[in-house]
């Protein structure tokens, strides 16, 4: 198990990077998109339609991203005080628990953002002509993400591994809980 939770945290760590550099990129292309429809509309007397409609998409696959990789760095909300207050044998349980509703929440979002997508893939975003299924592919791959990431704080916890990100730091590892 170790050995697999090794290779987890490296794909994980790989994975983490690549949606924080493409949020950061999302974002600033975003920013530069707004900025364009902005001076088109006031210097140039001219909006570029296409302004709203490419952010909202690169909008999406941002927050997503980087809400999967919040969750990996364990900056998401949390009920810490709980955590800190229980006796160490629940404090555990709840840690594992905690973990694994985000784990089962990110693969609802992988299941149904899917389903969306694959509902919606005929369908074509009128001004920017792309598939409408891929307003929907963000939710599934941000909930493949976090799912994969709470599993892999759940196996580090439960292995007694302490390799960074953990999350856990307040707390050490599931033996010395």
């Amino acid at each position: 198990m170790r050995a697999f939770t090794a290779f987890l945290t490296r794909l994980d760590a790989k994975l983490s990077l690549f949606a924080l550099v493409a949020a950061g990129t999302g974002l600033v292309l975003m920013t530069a998109m707004v900025a364009w429809g902005v001076f088109g509309r006031y210097v140039l007397n001219d909006t570029p339609i296409w302004v709203e409609a490419g952010s909202l998409f690169l909008m999406s696959w941002f927050i997503l991203l980087g809400a999967a990789v919040g969750v990996r760095e364990s900056d998401h909300l949390g009920f810490e005080v709980g955590l800190v207050l229980s006796p160490p044998p629940l404090r555990a349980v709840l840690i594992v628990l905690g973990e694994g509703l985000v784990c089962l929440f990110g693969l609802a979002m992988l299941v149904y953002g899917a389903e969306l997508a694959i509902g919606t893939w005929s369908d074509r975003m009128p001004i920017i002509g792309i598939s409408r299924g891929w307003d929907y592919v963000p939710i599934a791959a941000g909930g493949a993400l976090i799912a994969l990431f709470a599993l892999e704080k759940i196996l580090l916890f439960v292995t007694g591994s302490q390799q960074a990100p953990l999350g856990f730091t307040h707390f050490g590892s599931a033996q010395e809980v």
